[in-house]
């Protein structure tokens, strides 16, 4: 998760701050959009728990 946090702050001029509310932000909106049995997925892809040392595994994982 640190590398598209880090993506985010480069290409699109966010603040740390601001790149993680917006992944947020995405991680909400995909929830809303998908299934209610998909919403284990979209948890895993963007790393359950929203923050810390592991957060953003499952879309690392998912993206290497």
């Amino acid at each position: 998760m640190q590398d598209l946090i880090q993506e985010l702050q480069e290409k699109a001029g966010l603040t740390e701050e601001q790149a993680i509310k917006a992944i947020e932000t995405l991680k909400e909106y995909i929830s809303g959009k998908v299934p209610p049995m998909f919403s284990g997925f979209v948890d895993q892809f963007f790393g359950a728990g929203g923050g810390g040392a592991n957060a953003g595994s499952g879309l690392d994982s998912f993206l290497h």
